[in-house]
């Protein structure tokens, strides 16, 4: 999987998200090559804490069926205390990319570890800022990876689904 091919999508809600999932699941597009980053809590509720089973993870809130179903359905789960960001949830490979850029010290100057992570698979500074600002704001970002075709298919799906805001990020044009 190509980790420079990406789309990222914002959506308000987490049952928007979850829609839009759904909808990538139903198309045939590989649940492996998905992450959805989100906070882990809202203010009107207290989490208790989470725990990973073997690879299913275990939260108690609000959001608990939704992200239950995340950690069975995508590769990876990871909650993270971000300054800045606070507590995020994350689930798929953009797990194992914000580890990666944590454990080399590849943190770039201005950006969170969540940053550093989209920045390493070449997603520009200006829209990890827009990104981040989706989070504080207790949304949620869709990302698919690839090819740039794979990714293109994604983001027309995607599209369907009216997130707030969806944006490709490919190394190359895709022919049309």
């Amino acid at each position: 999987m190509s980790v420079e091919n990406s789309v990222v999508a914002i959506y308000p809600t987490h049952t928007q998200a979850d829609l839009a999932v759904k909808e990538l699941q139903r198309a045939g597009v590989d649940m492996r090559t998905l992450s959805i980053v989100g906070k882990g809590y809202h203010t009107d509720e207290h989490v208790v804490g989470y725990y990973n089973t073997g690879d299913r993870m275990k939260y108690w809130g609000k959001t608990g069926a939704f992200w239950g179903g995340f950690w069975g359905l995508l590769f990876g789960s990871a909650f993270f205390a971000i300054p800045g960001l606070g507590p995020i949830l994350v689930a798929g490979p953009l797990v194992a990319w914000i580890v990666a850029a944590l454990e080399g010290a590849v943190v770039v100057g201005g950006l969170s570890a969540l940053g550093a992570g989209l920045y390493s698979i070449g997603i520009p500074r200006d829209s990890i800022v827009k990104y981040e600002t989706a989070l504080q704001t207790d949304q949620f970002l869709l990302i698919a990876h690839g090819t740039t075709a794979e990714v293109a298919k994604a983001k027309d799906i995607i599209e369907t689904t009216h997130p707030a805001y969806c944006t490709l990020h490919a190394t190359e044009a895709v022919a049309v």
